[in-house]
């Protein structure tokens, strides 16, 4: 039997996703040691591998068939656009995806002006704008404290992950419109699908239940 392959995204998601796997049988001991330098975690029993990953390389992983199985965002699967199947909402790490920005920006979304959106998900940006409202925008891509864009003028509004939204309340920032709903996904590879159909197929029907 071959082994089955997960990449995981690193942190919180990890940490989530190996607690739903021990509801159903699948551990791994050495994943436990929060000291180890492992890159892959294995368990021989049941013939699984485990790796971590960021969370942006893990469609990757999965498409190219290094992974089988992977667990992630639904921010990262519509933002990098890989061929996969997404087979499971797995119903953690619920927030969502909103354009944001000062109370003042609002009407220029209403009548679609031509305005700066700073972001680091510049493809959901692109879909959001240009094929859902048909505004015509000019798409700026950051890495990091998204919030400073309209404070300082680089952009009108961003397009980021909101959660509680404290953050944008601090810094004077408001949701002005909900993109999409996101949470955590399990993804695998289309090829394994076939060939792993009754080890992944009974996996996902599993994990429904405890769901």
């Amino acid at each position: 039997m071959r082994y089955l392959t997960f990449a995981l995204g690193k942190g919180r998601l990890a940490r989530k996703s190996m607690e739903l796997f021990e509801q159903i049988g699948i551990t791994c001991e050495e994943m436990q040691d929060p000291a180890t330098r492992k890159l892959i975690f294995v368990n021989e029993e049941l013939k699984l591998r485990f790796f971590l990953a960021k969370a942006p390389d893990v469609p990757t992983y999965v498409e190219y068939g290094a992974a089988d199985v992977g667990i992630v965002g639904k921010d990262t699967i519509l933002e990098e656009h890989r061929r996969m199947y997404e087979v499971l909402d797995l119903g953690y790490g619920k927030c969502r995806m909103c354009v944001c920005g000062p109370e003042s920006a609002r009407e220029l979304l209403k009548h679609q002006e031509l305005i700066r959106v700073a972001t680091k998900y510049p493809h959901i940006a692109k879909e959001y704008f240009y094929n859902q409202k048909h505004q015509t925008v000019e798409i700026i891509k950051l890495n990091g404290s998204i919030e400073l864009a309209p404070i300082v003028g680089l952009s009108e509004v961003i397009v980021d992950i909101v959660e509680t939204g404290s953050t944008l309340k601090e810094n004077g920032l408001k949701v002005l419109e909900e993109v999409c709903p996101l949470s955590a996904r399990m993804v695998v590879n289309q090829v394994s699908m076939k060939m792993e159909n009754e080890r992944i197929g009974k996996m996902i029907n599993e994990l429904k239940k405890v769901i």
